[in-house]
């Protein structure tokens, strides 16, 4: 497979490809599931093309626990398909899809009833194991085992005594959900899609009932233009119903939006070497490591206000730190939180009025002819949501069209990956970067790692780690805005890499600095510097200051006071 870039110029090329002449399909958002679709509609060998009003996973799939996970939970509600579905999909992300990207995690349940609980929940993890074994993928994982408190204490020395009297410990996985879709989109360019963010769809184009393609604003250099299509895949997430009135047709289904926050701390915080899941009265929180940090989350709360920048308030901030502070011996308090965010999930609605009691399972509908709606799901089971919508897609199109086949398509980066991975202690040695710093990248950029250092072989300053952020080399920014799309410090900071939630200072001291790597690769002056930094310094107040507010209806209105810097 040819390695694709997203730099500047290949997103005008690919505009204008698609301006050019009829698409088979067109992909309609640029979260999981559209990223998934085009990559399943281009490697079934159909001309395709992808637009985001936004950047790549700027909703939704940037904004989640960062779990590949079957869902331990929806096995108490019976949903047996979906936790099946969803462990075979984790287990060919794991070892074969994208294993430079998925990782094992181990999590620690505490037992807090002596007898029934650990025969209630063992019996749930069994099952848990069995249907991953069972599907032929799950190999790749260690299966649960049964801890005394004292053994429990040993994994979690920072858990309290009190807070339990034994404990599971099983195993999912996790991963970078912004890097993992902007991935997504990079192999299905490679397979041939045209793929353009910052283009936002402002109407669909109709010919009597059928639509036969979209307006798209071309926000990034102005102006509109007509992209025709045979079929176009509305997959818009909390949007859909937006995106729907485009078209003036009622839904034949609604998407309801759930919010969910997260609390980012550092490492230390937590004396533990293993992940932590605890019951709330609501739902589940978890404990989640992350490299040098922990994510602790989830609320799972009605919203009904801005989808785009869903904002979270004191009390969310309180309510998970008191949930996790039951259990731990040194409690986490505001001033151990070094970033917070919140997203939100596409729930199908009418189903129950409680969110976390919506279902999961997501629907594909074709209200008009030419227009495919995909809706609901989960993170995990993005490439089977892609597969459905793609499969009813591909019915409207007058051949025969290959069947999905995307089971044995790796990821960019993943081809030789192992390999790679097996020679990290070379690569420092040829580079002087110590073996932490390429494991580090290898678990970024896979076996696309040469192409990072590349850039320090031509100029060996974009070596140096960032000052104020150190997890991160110069030379990620510079790669972020010529391989992967990157068009604005937001995208940097917030998504290529995750600098605004893993420091202090919310990425604002490196902010400069890395507008200034930017500009060399997408040609800014000083006055565009300047105006991305001010416009982040200013994302970062209104975030804070929302933290700050009491309530849903203050935290966004204090959110709103900061303009998107490409208005929408």
């Amino acid at each position: 497979m040819r390695t694709a870039t997203m730099g500047p110029a290949e997103r005008a090329e690919s505009l204008a490809r698609m301006a050019e002449r009829e698409l088979d399909i067109l992909v309609v958002g640029g979260g999981v599931v559209g990223a998934g679709t085009v990559l399943d509609a281009a490697t079934r060998g159909l001309t395709t093309g992808i637009v985001e009003a936004r950047d790549w996973s700027s909703g939704t799939s940037s904004r989640s626990s960062k779990l590949i996970h079957g869902g331990l939970r929806y096995l108490e509600m019976l949903d047996f398909a979906l936790v099946r579905e969803a462990l075979k999909e984790r287990g060919l992300l794991l070892g074969r899809l994208a294993p430079h990207l998925v990782k094992p995690v181990p999590f620690l349940y505490p037992l807090q009833h002596k007898g029934w609980e650990r025969w209630y929940a063992g019996s749930g993890v069994a099952l848990y194991d069995a249907m991953s074994l069972s599907s032929g993928y799950g190999r790749g994982l260690p299966v649960h085992r049964h801890l005394s408190r004292r053994r429990a204490l040993r994994v979690a020395p920072g858990l309290k005594k009190e807070a339990l009297v034994g404990a599971l410990q099983y195993y999912d996985a996790s991963t970078d959900d912004a890097r993992f879709v902007s991935t997504l989109v990079r192999t299905a360019v490679a397979y041939g899609a045209h793929a353009a963010n910052r283009a936002r769809v402002v109407g669909f184009l109709r010919e009597g009932e059928r639509v036969v393609g979209a307006r798209i604003e071309d926000l990034e250099q102005g102006g509109e233009f007509e992209v025709r299509a045979k079929q176009v895949v509305n997959a818009t997430g909390v949007w859909t119903d937006d995106t729907q009135g485009l078209i003036a047709e009622r839904g034949q289904f609604h998407v309801r939006a759930s919010k969910g926050i997260h609390l980012v701390v550092p490492k230390d915080r937590i004396n533990s070497s293993s992940g932590l899941i605890l019951r709330t009265e609501k739902s589940v929180l978890f404990v989640i490591p992350w490299g040098r940090h922990w994510i602790v989350g989830t609320t799972d709360t009605d919203w009904d206000l801005d989808k785009a920048h869903p904002a979270a308030s004191s009390a969310d901030i309180d309510y998970l730190l008191e949930h996790v502070n039951t259990v731990l011996t040194t409690p986490l308090t505001r001033d151990d939180v070094q970033g917070v965010y919140a997203g939100l999930r596409p729930l199908l609605a009418g189903e129950s009025d409680a969110t976390s009691k919506l279902s999961r399972e997501h629907t594909v509908a074709h209200p008009v002819p030419g227009l495919v709606v995909v809706a609901g799901g989960k993170y995990t089971t993005y490439r089977v949501m892609a597969k459905d919508a793609v499969d009813e897609a591909v019915r409207g199109l007058d051949r025969r069209v290959a069947d999905c086949c995307t089971e044995d398509v790796p990821l960019a980066g993943a081809e030789g990956y192992s390999a790679v991975w097996n020679a990290r202690a070379r690569i420092a040695a040829r580079t002087g970067l110590h073996v932490a710093r390429v494991e580090h990248l290898l678990n970024r950029y896979g076996s696309l790692v040469d192409e990072v250092l590349a850039l320090v072989t031509a100029d060996p300053a974009l070596g140096e780690p960032l000052p104020a952020a150190d997890d991160y080399l110069k030379a990620e920014i510079v790669y972020a805005c010529s391989h992967e799309g990157a068009r604005h410090l937001d995208d940097v900071l917030t998504r290529r890499t995750r600098i605004s939630i893993e420091t202090f200072d919310r990425g604002t001291r490196s902010a400069r600095e890395c507008a200034e790597l930017m500009a060399t690769v997408l040609d800014w002056d000083e006055e565009q510097i300047k105006k991305e930094v001010e416009h982040y310094e200013k994302r970062v107040e209104a975030e804070r200051e929302s933290q700050r507010q009491p309530d849903d209806q203050a935290a966004d209105a204090a959110r709103l006071g900061a303009p998107d810097i490409v208005p929408l």
